[in-house]
């Protein structure tokens, strides 16, 4: 008898990324807008109490001026602090995320919001930021403000924050997530030539604003 033709089986079905929850924008053209949050190993959004807090120093801070604003977000993740700052009104935002999954669904809010102000790239925040460095061509091409949140436990600031000081326009801002608080009493070694400009913090996350003591300072 003639062998039965051996089947193949089925090829699985392709897992779509599972959804925790959503954040939501806070202000700005896009207010209320929620945001999809992967359930991803090390995605930790940025509370919405501390956004409105960092929100409000930033445009305190920039006169309420977000037209001409350029942001830069190392560790993207949901972009809830890209996506707030292009609701405002910033005119370039620049979200860099390593995971491919979070970067597809990075593009498709981007896409959904008609956001061409908003470029995202996908790679390693620090590989990111010393391309850019070496692109630097002139005072356009550098950020009033730059997000930097990385996983705590990875201890990156102290790597990270001298390659932001390259990329930071003249009395530019780096917002700084942290486990601790940090202050200019105490100041660790790697914050030489920093100041703390605002802090607070909600639980257990520390948040401030830095800004470099060797350029022009915003008047609080």
């Amino acid at each position: 008898m003639p062998k039965k033709p051996t089947q193949k089986p089925a090829p699985k079905p392709r897992q779509r990324p599972v959804l925790a929850h959503q954040v939501r924008i806070i202000g700005g053209d896009w207010k209320r807008t929620p945001l999809p949050v992967l359930d991803s190993a090390g995605l930790r959004p940025t509370p919405d109490r501390v956004r409105e807090t960092v929100f409000n120093w930033l445009t305190h801070l920039l006169d309420g001026q977000w037209t001409g604003v350029a942001c830069l977000d190392l560790f993207a993740g949901t972009g809830a602090l890209g996506f707030e700052a292009a609701s405002r009104g910033a005119a370039r935002v620049l979200l860099v995320e390593e995971n491919q999954a979070v970067v597809r669904q990075l593009e498709a809010s981007r896409d959904k919001l008609h956001a061409g102000q908003i470029t995202i790239l996908r790679g390693d925040a620090r590989t990111m930021a010393q391309g850019l460095q070496r692109r630097l061509t002139g005072p356009a091409d550098l950020f009033q403000v730059i997000f930097l949140d990385p996983p705590f436990h990875a201890e990156l600031l102290p790597a990270m924050l001298p390659l932001c000081a390259d990329l930071l326009a003249d009395g530019g801002l780096v917002y700084l997530e942290a486990g601790q608080a940090l202050d200019n009493e105490n100041l660790p070694e790697w914050l030489n030539g920093w100041q703390v400009v605002r802090a607070d913090h909600a639980g257990m996350v520390f948040f401030h604003l830095l800004q470099r003591q060797n350029r022009p300072e915003i008047e609080a």
